[in-house]
């Protein structure tokens, strides 16, 4: 089997390049699309290769819960997309995240991490890790203070998402990545929002990247996956270990699938990006909303961070209606183009009430904290004609204040 890629940062092709042919492996039948290897399982030609293999002594596959073929492609493909060394896929975006912590911490770690993140990220930071002896401090990333002061002398691990989910709070990641090496932590940077294509955490000084693959990276509603980056040190002393013996697995149909979706990655972010700031722009202007949250424009709490660090104002934008849930309900359920779904990054417009939803196991308390009120929509922008998406947001907001 020829690889034309491999696992490694360096390449001589530019990104979008890359998206369609970084790490392809071809077969001695020479396919064009890249292969799918569905097997659990590969054999040896001697039960000493089978040693060797198993001693990590000779190069080759093993078990398909360890490595595939197909997920190499894949892994390399991101790795060379994030400019990391070392990439490894997952179940799922959740999977990712829980490895990237549960493969280094241990009992009397600390660890500092943004207050409003994703619900699930969120409990397993405040509820999850601390049942295994890991505790943890969660701190206003907007504030470099709060980082400073959270920091003690068994702090390992800072975390944080920018864009926020749903708030689209940023976060300064070089400043913050600064902070975190001077106490010796792995900072782990969620980059989901923002996708490959907008920002790139690890050329700012974090240490690991986490995505959920099922959103921008298939981004048309068809599997679940998730992957890490890091360095090749991080990969060889922990998360390979972990990741074999824990088994969070993607299947191989699904690396196949996110290969597919690679390949029209940057076109699909950067129609999505420019619909989201068209509808951004057009709401603000509107008067149907009181505030427009979106990275992209000059109103934003954190402009100058995102100009800084973003390429782009990305795909999501929130908003808040006039009211509360009552109305923010009326306005989602009104829409006709745009569908009710917590999922993001797809092909087609998604709405969301973060309050209910994502966010729903919190005390009101908590979601004030994080800006969640219950007025809040956030909206994941898809392909469809932005014209359309308008239309159908303000014909939605006029039967809900009717």
């Amino acid at each position: 089997m020829a690889n034309d890629g491999g696992l490694t940062s360096s390449s001589p092709w530019r990104p979008a390049t890359n998206l369609v042919h970084g790490g392809t492996l071809r077969t001695q039948f020479g396919e064009t699309s890249e292969a799918l290897f569905l097997n659990s399982g590969f054999v040896y030609d001697s039960a000493h290769d089978a040693e060797l293999r198993f001693r990590g002594e000779q190069e080759g596959y093993v078990y398909t819960r360890f490595s595939n073929p197909t997920l190499t492609m894949f892994e390399t493909r991101m790795a060379l997309l994030e400019g990391a060394e070392a990439a490894r896929a997952t179940a799922s975006g959740m999977a990712a995240v829980h490895a990237a912590f549960f493969s280094f911490l241990k009992a009397g770690d600390h660890v500092v991490a943004s207050r409003v993140l994703f619900g699930s990220c969120r409990y397993i930071v405040e509820e999850l890790l601390p049942r295994f002896g890991v505790t943890s401090t969660l701190v206003d990333g907007r504030d470099l203070s709060a980082w400073r002061e959270a920091v003690r002398p068994n702090t390992r691990a800072f975390f944080c998402e920018t864009p926020a989910n749903p708030t689209l709070e940023l976060i300064d990641l070089a400043e913050v990545a600064k902070i975190s090496r001077g106490c010796g932590a792995k900072f782990i940077v969620d980059n989901v929002f923002a996708t490959p294509m907008l920002q790139k955490p690890l050329a700012l000084g974090a240490d690991i990247v986490v995505y959920s693959a099922t959103k921008h990276i298939d981004g048309q509603g068809r599997c679940l996956g998730g992957v890490v980056l890091c360095r090749q040190s991080f990969l060889d002393d922990h998360l390979k270990v972990y990741l074999r013996q824990t088994g969070p697995s993607l299947s191989p149909f699904n690396a196949w699938v996110l290969l597919k979706g690679l390949e029209t990655l940057a076109l699909r972010v950067d129609r999505m990006a420019a619909t989201a700031a068209y509808i951004a722009d057009t709401l603000a202007k509107s008067g149907h909303v009181e505030h427009v949250l979106y990275p992209g424009r000059a109103d934003h709490p954190q402009a100058a961070i995102a100009a800084r660090q973003m390429t782009g104002g990305g795909t999501l934008l929130s908003f808040t209606v006039r009211g509360g849930k009552e109305t923010a309900f009326r306005c989602a359920d009104a829409l006709r183009l745009i569908k009710i779904s917590n999922n993001l990054g797809d092909s087609k417009s998604l709405i969301s009430h973060p309050a209910t939803t994502t966010h729903q196991r919190f005390t009101p308390e908590v979601r004030a904290s994080m800006g969640i009120g219950d007025n809040l929509l956030r909206l994941s922008v898809g392909l469809e004609d932005a014209a359309d998406l308008i239309s159908d947001l303000d014909q939605a907001f006029r039967y809900a204040y009717a």
